[in-house]
Formats: C-alpha cells, sequence, structure tokens
C-alpha cells in the first residue's frame, strides 16, 4: 500500500465504542451511527439490554402489570369464583410472560442496532491504556481501539449485612425473576426507587410487607405530598412502615421453615418468611481496570457526572465518558423517560461544542402501585407562583363513595393528593413549580 494509502487509514478501529448495551449505551451507540460515525458496542451477556432487560426494568414492570390484571379480576369474584382474592397467583402465572416479553424487547434492540450498522461484540472489556479496551470473549481475546469509549456498564446489588443473599429467604431485586413461592410475609430493607416499587407490588398479591428505611422519610426526590399519600395508600394495603431504622444484621433461623431474622440497631428483631435487600447498588466498574485509562472509582464504583472530574481534579480524560446509573449520585427510576443524556454524550464525542438542552419539563415517574408522576415547571413557564394540581386518571373505576378522612397526624394535602384519595387506586400525579432549577436527584 502507498504512503498516501496509508495516510488516510483510521487511527483506531471504532470511533466510539460503548462498554454495556444497556439504555444508555444502545442510545448512544445509534445516535452516533446516525451521526456517520463507527460505532461498537461490547456487551458481557449474551443478549442485549443490560440490566434493564435481564434483572430490571422490563422484568419488574411486567411482574406489576400482571398484579394489576390479577387484581382486576379479583375484583370480579362473584362472576368468577377462580380469581378471588384468597386465591393467590402463583409464581409461575405471574413471572409467565416476562420471558417473552424480554425476548421480544431483545429483539428490537438487536434489530436497531444492525439498521445502524453497529458493530456488537460479545465479551468482557477491560482497559489496557486510554483507548484500547481487552475484550475476553468465549474464542478466546481481542483488542479494540477507540477515539471515545462510553462508559455505560450499569450496577448490581449491593451485599446485604451479614450473611449474604442466597436468592431463597435473603434476596436481592436481581433474585425476584427466579422466585419459586410467594412468602406470607416480606420484609423490604430499603425504601428507595426499587424498594417502594416492590414493596407496593407485594402488598397488592395480600403478602404482609414491612417495610425498613434508615430515613425519616424515603422518596425525597419527589414532592412530600405525594410521597405521603403513596405511604398512606401503602398502609392500607398491609405494608408497616418503619422508617428512622438502620439494619445491623440479617440471619437466616433454621426451620423447618427456614426464615430470616432482621436484626435493627434500635434493638428490634423482624422475623419473616423472606427479606428483600435493595438498599442500594453498586457500579459494575470492577472488572474494567479503570486505573489502565487513568480513571478511578469512588467506594460503590462510580464515576464522576460528566464535567465535575475535571474541577475536582480527578483527571477524567476528554475521550472518556460515562452514562447510566453508574455515574448517578443516586438511583433514579428508569421511567423518567427517554432522557437526552445518552444522545447528548453521543453528540458531545463528535460535535467541538456542547449542545444546549433546554429542560422545561424535568419529571420523573414510579411505576409503584398505584403510579407516581411528578413534573417540575419553572414560576416563570407558568406565570403563577402556586403549585398546579392534576389527577392521572387510570383505568380503575370510580372509587365507591368518594369520601376520605384525614388524619390527624398527618399533613394538610394538596387537591391533587385529596382527590387521589377518593378515586383510591388511580394514578398520583402533582405539577408543582421549581424555584431551584432543573437539577437532578442528588
Amino acid at each position: 500500500m502507498s504512503r498516501a494509502g496509508k495516510a488516510h487509514e483510521p487511527m483506531y478501529d471504532f470511533d466510539l465504542v460503548c462498554v454495556g448495551s444497556g439504555p444508555a449505551g444502545q442510545r448512544a451507540a445509534v445516535q452516533a451511527a446516525k451521526l456517520g460515525r463507527r460505532v461498537a458496542i461490547i456487551e458481557k451477556r449474551s443478549s442485549v439490554g443490560g440490566v434493564c432487560a435481564e434483572t430490571g426494568t422490563l422484568p419488574s414492570k411486567t411482574l406489576r402489570e400482571a398484579v394489576v390484571a390479577l387484581s382486576r379480576l379479583a375484583g370480579k369474584g362473584d362472576r368468577l369464583p377462580w380469581s378471588r382474592p384468597e386465591a393467590r397467583p402463583t409464581c409461575l402465572q405471574l413471572f409467565s410472560g416476562i420471558d417473552a416479553v424480554i425476548a421480544r424487547e431483545v429483539a428490537v434492540i438487536e434489530s436497531q442496532l444492525h439498521r445502524n450498522d453497529v458493530v456488537l461484540i460479545t465479551g468482557e472489556a477491560s482497559f489496557e491504556d486510554p483507548h484500547t479496551l481487552g475484550v475476553h470473549t468465549e474464542g478466546g481475546w481481542r483488542r479494540v481501539t477507540a477515539e471515545h469509549i462510553l462508559i455505560a456498564v450499569g450496577t448490581h446489588p449491593a451485599d446485604p449485612p451479614g450473611i449474604g443473599a442466597d436468592g431463597q429467604v435473603i434476596l436481592t431485586s436481581d433474585d425476584l425473576v427466579r422466585l419459586k413461592q410467594l412468602p406470607r410475609t416480606l420484609a423490604v430493607v430499603g425504601a428507595g426507587v426499587i424498594g417502594i416499587e416492590y414493596a407496593s407490588i407485594f402488598a397488592a398479591l395480600g403478602v404482609a410487607v414491612t417495610l425498613v428505611e434508615r430515613r425519616d422519610r424515603p422518596l425525597e426526590f419527589l414532592d412530600r405530598e405525594i410521597v405521603d399519600e403513596l405511604l398512606h395508600q401503602m398502609r392500607e394495603h398491609n405494608v408497616t412502615c418503619r422508617f428512622g431504622e438502620v439494619v445491623n444484621a440479617i440471619a437466616i433461623a433454621d426451620g423447618p421453615p427456614r426464615r430470616a431474622v432482621v436484626q435493627l440497631v434500635s434493638g428490634k428483631r423482624i422475623i419473616t418468611d423472606m427479606v428483600l435487600f435493595s438498599a442500594g447498588r453498586v457500579a459494575a466498574t470492577a472488572a474494567l481496570k479503570l486505573s489502565a485509562a487513568g480513571l478511578e472509582a469512588d467506594e460503590r464504583g462510580r464515576l464522576d457526572p460528566p464535567g465535575e472530574a475535571q474541577e475536582e481534579g480527578h483527571g477524567r480524560a476528554e475521550h472518556h465518558h460515562g452514562r447510566g446509573q453508574q455515574v448517578e449520585a443516586q438511583p433514579v427510576p428508569a421511567e423518567r423517560g427517554e432522557e437526552p443524556g445518552p444522545h447528548l454524550q453521543a453528540d458531545r464525542v463528535h460535535e467541538e461544542d456542547e449542545p444546549e438542552l433546554a429542560h422545561e419539563l424535568a419529571g420523573a415517574l414510579l411505576d409503584v402501585h398505584p403510579e407516581v408522576a411528578e413534573g417540575e415547571a419553572h414560576e416563570e413557564d407558568t406565570g403563577d407562583p402556586e403549585p398546579h394540581a392534576a389527577q392521572a386518571h387510570g383505568a380503575q373505576g370510580e372509587a365507591e363513595g368518594g369520601h376520605h378522612r384525614e388524619d390527624e397526624d398527618r399533613p394538610r394535602r394538596g387537591r391533587a393528593v385529596e382527590e387521589g384519595r377518593a378515586h383510591a387506586g388511580r394514578s398520583l400525579c402533582l405539577i408543582r413549580e421549581s424555584r431551584r432549577g432543573p437539577t437532578a436527584p442528588e
């Protein structure tokens, strides 16, 4: 080959390599490919979609829809005797549709990547230098180079204190999709997005749930009135909340049957059939060998959000980018919508100037039971300093009577929350002004 031909050879194998095929990696890869760049995704699992498809969003939302459908049938027990509330569904019935949903969504993702000429590499990646990744595959090992590397490896559940999760009595959120039998009682440790979601789902199935949280108030990034109303409805569905309690250790008592014992720092003990430990997740960055790329993660494996590393002197190279839960200070629900983050990240890789985003409405949606949604609008956009409340009506019928009572120990609620009481089981939605700007939950 002539010297002129060699001069036109690209310096790297790809313009962008995304490590991880979850929502962040997938969308960034497709957006970069649409800009005409050479893009590859490295995924260690046998199928694409990441944690979102395997044990996270897709399984949990499919389970929730199954519970909602069964709850509606249970209300027609006089016409359908087999669907009376006391006849609880089996795990086989609840999880029967999950594999089909996952397979369908994985096929959609694979088709999208193929249409946009994104190269899919199956294997586990680790850094050799700032622009080089070594990939261990089933067939051996290969080296991949890229001008820009996007780290979007996702997270895995944090380990419970004391004995580790065994997938039968002590569970993490990843274990729930393999559950063989519904418990009669369940303790959920951690009232974050995942803990609240599963606590409400199991309570709807008739399981007596105890929710343990070290903070005095859960879901601090949501409106206080909405959280108060959600907790009130959960209490009415046999959920016991123990806020301000710290778990010291979790053990398994010898049976039969084997049961979990949750020891609290306060000296209290909770004995339950199963424990779901959902107090945080750890970024799956340990195997990446970040030091070879000049990167550093914190004690939970998280990287700094884009733009903060240089300010704090952590030395993040401008050709390394992080998206997804491993760069968030706090896990946020995937149902926040198709945020422009991954798209912005792909644009930053290939454009000199960072594009500006107009966060006119930054919202959050939690697929709990009932659903909770919140949007934040700027005061100058609405022209009204007072909160605007709206009721998001679900598919369920009008609640009988429509009356509600005001508990003395609960704060006075706004119009949306009061209407939510009158229509129990419907979605709660509150759109309120934000005087603090469009910031993400800290």
